[in-house]
Parts: C-alpha cells; sequence; structure tokens
C-alpha cells in the first residue's frame, strides 16, 4: 500500500502535475482494494521519499489516511517525525482535519491537494486549520492541480457504489450488472427486497418457472460459500425439463445480492430467515433441496423452522444434473465466481462465511 525511500527520475518538485500524477497512481491501487481512492506523496530536494494510498479498511485503522501513511513512512525514512521545510505533500484530495493537524505537526512546508473536498476539507473549503493564524505552525497550500482527474477518480468510485436502480443500505454495496454480462447460461435476473427479514438488503435468485402455481413441486439450490446461483445453471435446466420449478438464491453477500460490508452482519447472517420469507412470498409449499456447505447448513435449518412445509426428497436424477456443473464449481478462478466481487470492499462475505 505504501513504500519508502524509493528514488525515480521525475521532475522537479516544482513540476506539480508530475508529482500529482504518481499521487493519483496511489489512489487508483487504493481504489482496487477497495479503500476509498486517495493517494499521496512526500517530496524532498527533489526527490521522491514516501507514497501511500488509503487503508483504513485494510489496516482497520480509522487514522490510516494517505497523508497519514506517507507522513510515516517519510518520518521513517528520514530519521525524524518532524520533516524538513521543504518537504511538499501532494494529495489527490483537500487533507481532513486529522491530516491537516498531522501535517501541521509534521512541519510539513508546504501542500498541493488536487480535489477539493466541500464536505470535509481543512484546507479551505470547510475548515481552514493549515492556514489559521492563530496556531504556532502554518503550511503553505495550493489547491487545484489535476483537480478534475483527481476528481473524476473519486465520483467513479462512489458512483459503482450508487449505481443502483432502488434505494441500498449505506453499510452494503451491489455489484454492478456488467460483471456478469459475459457469462453464458445465465438465468433472467429475479429480486426481492420487501422481506422483513432483507432490512432493506436486495436479494438475486433463480427462478425457472415463475409462472408456477402453489401446487407445483419445487426444487431449492442452495450454494456454498464463494459461489451462487449459477453454480446451478445447467443443473437448473435439466431440472426443469424434467417437470421442477428450480428456485435458487443467492445468499446475501454473494452474486447478485447486495454485499454488506460488516463482518457482524456475515456472523449471525439470517440466511434461513430470508430464504423461509421468500418462499412463502411465492407460495412454494412442496419442495426438495439440496445444498453445499454454507447451502446444505441453511438447508437444515430452513427445514427444522418450517415443518408446516411439505418436504419431498430429492430427485433421483439430481446427482446427474448437478454432475454438468461440476467442472465450472471446482474451478476457484472461474470467471463467474470472481464477477460478483470487483474489490475488496466486496468480499465481507468471503472473509466471514465458510
Amino acid at each position: 500500500m505504501f513504500y519508502q525511500g524509493v528514488s525515480v527520475n521525475l521532475p522537479p518538485v516544482s513540476d506539480d502535475e508530475r508529482w500529482m500524477r504518481l499521487a493519483l497512481e496511489q489512489a487508483q491501487q487504493a481504489a482496487a482494494q477497495g479503500e476509498v481512492p486517495v493517494g499521496a506523496v512526500v517530496v524532498q530536494g527533489g526527490q521522491l521519499v514516501a507514497a501511500a494510498g488509503n487503508a483504513p479498511r485494510a489496516l482497520c485503522d480509522p487514522s490510516a489516511h494517505a497523508e497519514v501513511l506517507a507522513l510515516r513512512a517519510a518520518a521513517q525514512q528520514l530519521g525524524n517525525y518532524r520533516l524538513p521545510q521543504d518537504a511538499t505533500l501532494y494529495v489527490t484530495l483537500e487533507p481532513c482535519a486529522m491530516c491537516a493537524g498531522a501535517l501541521l505537526h509534521a512541519r510539513v512546508g508546504r501542500v498541493v491537494f488536487g480535489a477539493a473536498d466541500p464536505k470535509a476539507g481543512a484546507a479551505g473549503s470547510v475548515l481552514d486549520v493549515l492556514g489559521n493564524a492563530r496556531l504556532n505552525a502554518h503550511t503553505a497550500v495550493q489547491g487545484g492541480v489535476l483537480a478534475a482527474e483527481c476528481g473524476a477518480l473519486l465520483q467513479e468510485f462512489f458512483r459503482a457504489r450508487r449505481n443502483n436502480p432502488e434505494p441500498l443500505r449505506e453499510d452494503a454495496l451491489r455489484t454492478p450488472d456488467e460483471r456478469f454480462a459475459s457469462l453464458p447460461d445465465l438465468w433472467p435476473p429475479h429480486y426481492v427486497q420487501d422481506l422483513p427479514a432483507l432490512d432493506g438488503l436486495r436479494m438475486h435468485y433463480l427462478d425457472s418457472a415463475p409462472e408456477a402455481d402453489a401446487d407445483a413441486p419445487a426444487l431449492l439450490l442452495l450454494h456454498a460459500a464463494g459461489r451462487w446461483s449459477y453454480a446451478f445453471s445447467r443443473a437448473a435446466q435439466a431440472a426443469h425439463a424434467a417437470g421442477w420449478r428450480v428456485l435458487a438464491p443467492d445468499f446475501i453477500g454473494f452474486g447478485c445480492s447486495d454485499k454488506p460490508k460488516k463482518a457482524a452482519w456475515h456472523a449471525g447472517a439470517p440466511h434461513a430467515a430470508i430464504v423461509l420469507q421468500w418462499l412463502e412470498s411465492l407460495g412454494v409449499e412442496r419442495l426438495a433441496w439440496h445444498g453445499d456447505g454454507l447451502g446444505q447448513r441453511v438447508g437444515e435449518e430452513l427445514q427444522r423452522a418450517a415443518p408446516q412445509l411439505q418436504w419431498l426428497a430429492p430427485p433421483p436424477q439430481l446427482p446427474a444434473w448437478l454432475a454438468l456443473d461440476k467442472a465450472a464449481n471446482a474451478d476457484d478462478n472461474h470467471p463467474a465466481w470472481r464477477a460478483p466481487f470487483p474489490d475488496a470492499g466486496h468480499r465481507a462475505a468471503l472473509r466471514h462465511v465458510e
């Protein structure tokens, strides 16, 4: 996430755009890790001293902003927590109050930022910490260097997380539809969001016969952790051809369903309660089920919680149907298993569910 003591052949410190582009590279690396894309570099004497990207999520550290990480690395490299007066910190977003305070404490002589932050900026937008005459340290500030590029990176990052046709809880992410567009054998999507157990989250599911009446027998297929309803694409075709209504939900955190970011949600995830309410909303009363790993645990809990449903024996052809998808399910590098998780922010379920 950050490095220090690197000598690179870049133009002198006066060429602010070139140093800001290096900060932008750090911001892009942060975005790839699911962090808010902010990058910072410290330059002294025309040489790169340290560089860092945002890492609060990766380090579980609320102070791990790009500026703070870059200052820490620079201080270690230079052997002094107070940096030389000719040191300049370049950062893609106007520093917040915390980072501005750290910059003053480090005695950084000059700060150059890209995009202004009208909500939390402490270099003139909301506060002017760096130019407060009542403080005993001051830093020269220049803003707006590559502002359009720095701002566009931030806007694109948040746009992808807000690209939702329906309201989404602030503590969850939704994978963009285009991530799934190139997958073969993809069933038409179905979504549900109004179940009490979902608490505002949106769940995706496969339904081979959405027009089926309540008396039609259903085959409920429940995926393992790291997989989703796509794991049953070909099996669903075969089962449907044999007269079954195939239902396969994407558990919350997986597939096309919404993905809560907090570990606590996944530790007590109400998957069985969600699936039961969903089945009731569809009018399903007679069903068989199959589950792998996480899916098996959910299926067992579901059957215990809903004795009022008519539980059928799985069809004898089920092993042969499941074998149709066996090769893809065995390949952890299959595009279908990477598609739901474009960055670290979407992968909370992978980290906390087995």
